[in-house]
């Protein structure tokens, strides 16, 4: 599997342009990563936490262990509905966090995902 990140945050939209402004003239300067970095960005902590719910994280760590699954697999392996399990694995597939391999299966293809939280000034 490819090393890459992936990074969760909460910026502003004046904070995520000033970023990809930077990005931008590193590259232009000729600056290249190591490794690729995705980036998922929510506007404020409230909504971070309804996207990426503890039972989401708890499925991403199974997915992560167990390899390319079926949706059907895992919610047999989590102990949970697969109505759930569905809803929960096409909304990490919408952000990213999950995707789907050429057998149909999904899979966590990120070996790290960090956080940032700035408390508040």
């Amino acid at each position: 599997m490819n090393e890459k990140d992936f990074q969760i945050g909460i910026k502003s939209t004046d904070e995520f342009f000033d970023e990809a402004l930077a990005i931008a003239d590193k590259l232009d300067a000729g600056w290249r990563p190591e490794k690729p970095v995705e980036r998922l960005y929510f506007g404020d902590l409230q909504t971070l936490l309804r996207y990426l719910t503890p039972k989401r994280f708890e499925l991403l760590n199974v997915l992560h262990k167990t390899g390319p699954s079926s949706i059907n697999a895992l919610a047999k392996a989590l102990h949970r509905q697969y109505r759930n399990v569905h809803t929960d694995i096409k909304e990490l597939e919408m952000l990213g966090l999950v995707e789907k391999n050429e057998k149909g299966l999904y899979l966590v293809p990120w070996d790290e995902i960090s956080t940032v939280i700035k408390l508040a000034a």
